[in-house]
């Protein structure tokens, strides 16, 4: 598959849509307009890549709604060279995002198989994050903490506490929690011990599994 001017057409659809339902931040909305979220889907799914919904991936994953990644980046106020975390790696797409908008990425993929893939699209695509880890997400990256910011892309019955502790004293935790459905949480720390929580809307993702082991 190609980007050519009829997926840009619809990017720019889709852009408009995701601005009306309230996404205000210009350069979000640059960084969904410039990655072609088609070549991060099945071939099957390319008619539908630019309607603002969530589509199935490898190994039980999705690829997220656009307007989800867009208000999840648009919480975490990336600017260019902050250090971000990324858990859930999946198709790359929010990865892709947050390059765009220039940041330092590390992200972590807990299933092997989405691993594997996006590992070969990345490298075909030229994505290049800091980090690319097989691993799981409830532990976080300590070896490469503190973060400016964590984004998390799905569901956790929790908050773990080893990403609290990633934080740096300013950055921010954007991560939905809950079972059936999740309630978007912002947590941004305050001090080396207190940090400030906001509630930010209901959504609904695929679990974060956790290595029991």
């Amino acid at each position: 598959m190609r980007d050519t001017l009829k997926h840009q057409g619809k990017r720019n659809q889709l852009l408009e849509l995701i601005a009306s339902k309230g996404i205000r931040d210009k350069s979000v909305l640059a960084a969904i307009g410039a990655v072609p979220r088609h070549l991060f889907m099945d071939s099957g799914f390319e008619d539908h890549a630019y309607q603002d919904k969530a589509f199935p991936i490898a190994a039980g994953q999705t690829i997220s709604q656009p307007y989800t990644v867009a208000y999840q980046t648009e919480l975490l106020q990336v600017k260019p060279g902050d250090k971000i975390l990324e858990i859930g790696t999946g198709s790359g797409y929010q990865t892709a995002v947050l390059l765009r908008l220039k940041a330092k990425v590390y992200t972590v993929e807990r299933q092997l198989s989405l691993y594997k893939k996006t590992s070969l699209f990345f490298k075909k695509m030229g994505y290049r994050p800091k980090r690319y880890v097989f691993g799981d997400g409830y532990k976080g990256l300590p070896e490469d903490a503190p973060f400016d910011g964590i984004l998390v892309t799905a569901g956790a019955p929790r908050i773990p506490k080893p990403l609290l502790s990633q934080l740096r004293v300013g950055g921010r935790l954007v991560i939905p929690v809950g079972e059936e459905e999740q309630t978007m949480m912002l947590i941004t720390r305050t001090s080396e011990k207190e940090f400030q929580r906001r509630e930010c809307g209901s959504f609904r993702f695929v679990p974060l599994l956790e290595d029991k082991n």
